[in-house]
């Protein structure tokens, strides 16, 4: 009876024992990133930038982000040029920066054109910045 008991116990523990072991694997695969990690932009974005566009009018746009962060909010301020005023979230990804609207929609996207400026078109063509 005890050789029984002590079989019943050993077995158990070793079924336990390997759901451990692969809820633990399963817990680390999900963990682990899938995919390259993107690098951050080469300055902090956040603080406030003015978006500018020959013959249409600048405004001031205030990015939210942590420092390193590769994407946040932005806040635009009155008077933006084209469709700018519906501003709402940035990304960088390695193809630069990324505009986007309340829908997430693409506004435009910009490359790194100087310590504090980058340089690039909106999605309908026209050439805009983003300086500090």
């Amino acid at each position: 009876m005890q050789r029984s008991a002590t079989f019943v116990i050993l077995l158990s523990a070793a079924v336990l024992g390997g759901c451990w072991s692969s809820d633990r694997a399963a817990v680390q695969g999900a963990a682990a990133p899938s995919g390259p990690v993107a690098a951050p932009p080469p300055v902090n974005l956040a603080g406030k930038w003015t978006l500018s566009e020959t013959g249409a009018g600048s405004c001031a746009m205030t990015f939210g982000a942590q420092p390193e962060a590769v994407e946040g909010t932005i806040a635009p301020a009155g008077g933006c040029p084209y469709n700018f005023f519906t501003s709402r979230k940035w990304s960088y990804t390695s193809s630069g920066l990324m505009i986007r609207d309340h829908n997430a929609q693409t506004l435009a996207q910009l490359v790194p054109a100087g310590d504090a400026r980058f340089e690039g078109k909106t999605s309908a063509g026209q050439d805009i910045a983003l300086f500090r």
